[in-house]
Protein backbone atom coordinates (compact mmCIF):
# COMPACT_ATOMS: atom_id res chain seq x y z
CA UNK A 1 0.00 0.00 0.00
CA UNK A 2 1.48 3.31 -0.83
CA UNK A 3 1.19 6.02 1.50
CA UNK A 4 1.16 9.55 -0.18
CA UNK A 5 2.32 12.49 2.19
CA UNK A 6 0.42 15.84 1.23
CA UNK A 7 1.44 19.06 2.48
CA UNK A 8 -2.25 19.41 4.12
CA UNK A 9 -1.02 16.36 5.74
CA UNK A 10 1.65 17.74 7.67
CA UNK A 11 -0.06 21.16 8.27
CA UNK A 12 -2.80 19.49 10.47
CA UNK A 13 -0.87 16.48 11.47
CA UNK A 14 1.79 19.45 12.70
CA UNK A 15 -1.04 21.43 14.65
CA UNK A 16 -2.69 18.32 15.93
CA UNK A 17 0.75 16.77 17.68
CA UNK A 18 2.08 20.57 18.91
CA UNK A 19 -0.89 21.13 20.68
CA UNK A 20 -0.53 17.47 22.36
CA UNK A 21 3.22 18.09 22.89
CA UNK A 22 1.62 21.08 25.08
CA UNK A 23 -1.14 19.28 26.93
CA UNK A 24 1.30 15.82 27.69
CA UNK A 25 3.90 18.33 28.94
CA UNK A 26 1.23 20.15 31.68
CA UNK A 27 0.43 16.48 32.59
CA UNK A 28 3.35 16.22 34.62
CA UNK A 29 2.82 18.91 37.12
CA UNK A 30 -0.97 18.01 37.31
CA UNK A 31 0.10 14.29 37.87
CA UNK A 32 2.76 15.53 40.76
CA UNK A 33 0.88 17.88 42.43
CA UNK A 34 -2.86 16.37 41.96
CA UNK A 35 -2.34 12.87 41.35
CA UNK A 36 -0.28 12.35 43.76
CA UNK A 37 2.15 10.39 41.46
CA UNK A 38 6.16 9.73 42.11
CA UNK A 39 8.12 13.03 40.40
CA UNK A 40 10.24 10.41 37.99
CA UNK A 41 7.17 8.99 36.73
CA UNK A 42 5.32 11.74 36.09
CA UNK A 43 8.49 13.38 34.06
CA UNK A 44 8.91 10.16 32.19
CA UNK A 45 5.13 9.97 30.72
CA UNK A 46 4.66 13.76 30.58
CA UNK A 47 7.76 15.09 29.04
CA UNK A 48 7.94 11.55 27.16
CA UNK A 49 4.75 11.96 25.31
CA UNK A 50 5.73 15.55 24.98
CA UNK A 51 8.52 15.14 23.14
CA UNK A 52 7.69 12.12 21.39
CA UNK A 53 4.65 14.72 19.78
CA UNK A 54 7.52 17.00 19.15
CA UNK A 55 9.78 14.05 17.01
CA UNK A 56 6.77 13.04 15.64
CA UNK A 57 5.64 16.18 14.14
CA UNK A 58 9.23 16.85 13.14
CA UNK A 59 9.03 13.50 10.96
CA UNK A 60 5.82 14.46 9.15
CA UNK A 61 7.56 14.65 5.56
CA UNK A 62 8.01 10.38 5.70
CA UNK A 63 5.27 7.81 6.48
CA UNK A 64 7.29 7.03 9.25
CA UNK A 65 5.95 10.52 11.20
CA UNK A 66 2.72 8.84 10.88
CA UNK A 67 3.51 5.64 12.74
CA UNK A 68 5.49 7.76 15.16
CA UNK A 69 2.41 10.25 15.48
CA UNK A 70 -0.19 6.92 15.40
CA UNK A 71 1.99 5.82 18.73
CA UNK A 72 1.96 9.04 20.37
CA UNK A 73 -2.41 8.65 20.12
CA UNK A 74 -2.17 5.85 21.80
CA UNK A 75 0.34 6.31 24.60
CA UNK A 76 -1.45 9.62 24.77
CA UNK A 77 -4.55 7.21 25.90
CA UNK A 78 -2.27 5.14 28.09
CA UNK A 79 -1.29 7.90 30.32
CA UNK A 80 -4.93 7.94 31.47
CA UNK A 81 -3.49 5.42 34.28
CA UNK A 82 -0.96 7.77 35.20
CA UNK A 83 -3.43 11.08 35.13
CA UNK A 84 -7.28 9.89 34.33
CA UNK A 85 -7.58 12.74 32.53
CA UNK A 86 -5.41 11.79 30.00
CA UNK A 87 -7.99 9.23 28.53
CA UNK A 88 -10.43 11.45 27.61
CA UNK A 89 -7.90 13.96 26.54
CA UNK A 90 -5.84 11.21 25.09
CA UNK A 91 -9.31 9.75 22.85
CA UNK A 92 -9.99 13.42 21.78
CA UNK A 93 -6.42 13.81 20.43
CA UNK A 94 -6.78 10.62 18.63
CA UNK A 95 -9.86 11.31 17.54
CA UNK A 96 -8.43 14.65 15.74
CA UNK A 97 -5.46 13.19 14.28
CA UNK A 98 -7.47 10.48 12.23
CA UNK A 99 -9.90 13.83 11.38
CA UNK A 100 -6.65 15.34 10.17
CA UNK A 101 -5.29 13.22 8.12
CA UNK A 102 -8.79 11.78 6.48
CA UNK A 103 -9.71 15.44 5.74
CA UNK A 104 -6.43 16.46 4.36
CA UNK A 105 -6.62 13.95 2.04
CA UNK A 106 -10.19 14.40 1.26
CA UNK A 107 -9.33 18.23 0.43
CA UNK A 108 -6.38 17.78 -1.18
CA UNK A 109 -8.28 14.90 -3.60
CA UNK A 110 -10.77 17.30 -4.53
CA UNK A 111 -8.83 19.81 -5.07
CA UNK A 112 -6.17 18.09 -7.41
CA UNK A 113 -8.67 17.60 -9.85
Amino acid sequence: MDFQVTPGMRRLGASVLGMEAVVAGLTTPVAISVGGVAPALAVTVGIGLALLCVVGAGLLKRPVGYVVGSVAQVLAIAAGFVVPAMFVLGAIFAALWITAILVARRVEGVTSR
